[in-house]
């Protein structure tokens, strides 16, 4: 089943399935307009679901609420005597309208796109076997560790890059990119104090602090600059802690025997396209062993940043808990503001044994190009987590708010019996920005269960698209799902697509989906104002109401940033 809803005005919405047959549904005005109605709100649902975001009249939510409607349904409530009153309203304090102030609000800079005066190595252009081999020679690793890389080389040569997503761009050329690049410092650091000075003050103004009396107290961080990991904080406390928590490059050379065990386990070498070029080409990402009984004593973090130009970064991230463990981790992204496209290829696996669970949080903030599109980052990404051992838990929470384009399902296998899933996300567009994300929940074991929560918001001229897949296979007896996406439209030339995906192959499992779509009109604002609320604090309360349930599943080490964050990439969006 698809699902397709696009706002090009507030009158009309139209939704597709591409199942069996398609269903266009044209709005039929209400016959009895509420103050609900002239706020200009504008809903649609499916199976019957109604989330009120924002209503002036608690009557008419119940009503609606109520529903004597069945199935698919889309619904938009007339506004033309609010868009008139709109036109003859006179310009608020401050000279402008309601409209300029939001687009304003949206028009605020990147603030981490400054690039670091920093002197750095990298390898020449291109893509071939020999680079494969001398990023591998540069990272001094063992024969094993090139055999894995050439291998995955191979299975790329023989792949295409994929073109079945929603997302459009000009063909990627591999040859004209640099696949490794490294500043310039001492060969072996002993203390932060041996790290580049200027690599400590770029992790310090991007508020990831590295020094000894200024690093985070309960947050280790692998803080990665390019194609390496420049330092590691609070490894010694974790390590008599019994948790192994180093970069991906150190754990290949010191713990030889668990990388080798679990590296390509979740996400196989020719698993897809991008997953085979990350396991040929991949530079540096952090590495993460809790053993058994054990709960990690401090949040793990690790934090990426590209500065080189026509640099491309491919992190790997192995994250394992053994039976009965708990590890929180914590993820966080930037790059500076080139006019040129920059490409971010990573793979993160985690693997949870019997009992034990991985909660994993991402901040994704890389530069989105500008409002025009041009520049910013080529997000994909494959991240997938498998339940091995029975009653094992992991919990994807993520916030995509940068990326020119951003392509990623964070998935888990629920392979042990009574092992859980759980998938929460924001994706925020705005100008030109493309998302597809979504995730995958693949039930294998018997009493199994995944929850789902996806929230999008779709601002400028972006297309946000969500992509999930529900998997029920024949030998998962008794297990549930539940899938709630929900869709915020801010202007009239934002789109939204949803495309669930359900398979069910057990007649004792369950499936549960819902979806809606809601519009931030400027009535809506002005429904604030009047009460004294100014917009951009309107646009706040509307977004951080919609986003609670995802919001609240993460850390508080993310909130302020998140927040902040939504609050910077939100403003001056509605018109």
């Amino acid at each position: 089943m698809a699902c397709a809803i696009t706002a090009s005005s507030q009158r009309f919405c139209n939704l597709q399935t591409s199942s069996l047959k398609t269903i266009d549904l044209i709005n039929k005005p209400q016959q009895h307009p509420s103050n609900f109605a002239r706020l200009g709100f504008f809903h649609s649902s499916i199976s019957n679901h109604f989330e009120l975001q924002a209503s002036g009249d608690r009557n008419v939510a119940k009503k609606l609420r109520k529903g004597e409607q069945r199935g698919v349904r889309c619904e938009a409530l007339p506004v033309e005597e609010s868009i008139a009153a709109v036109l003859e309203r006179p310009p608020s304090r401050g000279g402008s309208t309601s409209d300029d102030t939001i687009h304003e609000f949206l028009k605020r800079d990147y603030k981490y796109g400054f690039v670091s005066d920093i002197e750095s190595v990298s390898i020449p252009k291109g893509l071939s076997e020999e680079t494969v081999r001398l990023i591998s020679a540069r990272k001094k690793e063992p024969e094993w560790m090139l055999q894995f890389r050439l291998n995955a080389y191979k299975q790329w040569l023989k792949m295409k890059e994929p073109k079945w997503s929603d997302i459009r761009h000009p063909p990627i050329d591999f040859q004209d990119m640099c696949y490794y690049s490294e500043p310039k410092q001492k060969e072996t650091k002993q203390s932060l104090e041996e790290v580049d000075p200027d690599l400590l003050e770029t992790f310090q103004k991007l508020g990831i602090p590295l020094t000894e009396q200024k690093r985070l107290a309960n947050v280790a961080v692998d803080a990665v600059f390019d194609s390496v990991s420049i330092a590691t904080t609070h490894r010694k406390t974790l390590l008599d802690a019994g948790v192994i928590f180093c970069s991906i490059s150190e754990a290949v050379r010191e713990y030889p025997e668990l990388v080798k065990k679990y590296l390509g386990r979740v996400v196989p070498v020719a698993d897809n396209y991008y997953a085979a070029l990350n396991s040929a080409v991949f530079s540096d990402g952090s590495f993460c062993y809790v053993p058994k009984d054990t709960v990690s004593p401090m949040e793990i973090s690790t934090y990426f940043r590209i500065n080189a130009m026509e640099t491309g970064q491919f992190e790997r991230t192995l994250i394992v808990a053994d039976e009965r463990s708990f590890v929180s981790y914590l993820e966080g992204c930037t790059a500076p503001s080139y006019d040129k496209n920059q490409l971010h290829a990573a793979v993160v696996e985690l693997y949870c044994a019997e009992g034990a669970e991985i909660k994993y949080s991402t901040v994704q903030n890389w530069y989105a190009g500008d409002a025009e599109g041009k520049g910013g980052i080529y997000n994909f990404v494959t991240k997938r987590g498998l339940c091995d051992g029975n009653r094992s838990k992991i919990s994807w929470t993520q916030v995509e708010t940068g990326s020119a384009i951003t392509w990623k399902y964070p998935s888990v296998v629920l392979k042990g019996n009574n092992s859980i899933g759980e998938f929460y996300s924001v994706a925020l567009t705005n100008n030109k920005q493309q998302a597809d994300t979504g995730t995958k929940m693949i039930h294998v074991g018997k009493n199994t269960r995944s929850h789902i929560v996806s929230k999008g918001i779709s601002a400028g001229n972006s297309v946000n698209c969500y992509r999930g897949l529900v998997q029920m296979q024949p030998s998962a007896h008794n297990a549930r799902n539940f899938s709630q996406c929900d869709s915020m439209l801010i202007g009239d030339e934002a789109g939204a697509n949803t495309y669930p995906y359900i398979q069910v192959k057990d007649p004792t499992a369950r499936v549960e989906h819902e979806a809606s779509t809601s519009k931030i009109g400027e009535d809506q604002l002005f429904y604030f104002q009047q009460r004294g609320i100014d917009a951009e604090k309107a646009v706040a309360t509307i977004i951080g109401g919609f986003c609670r349930d995802v919001f609240k599943e993460l850390p508080l080490e993310f909130a302020a940033e998140v927040n902040q964050l939504m609050s910077l990439k939100l403003e001056g969006s509605v018109g």
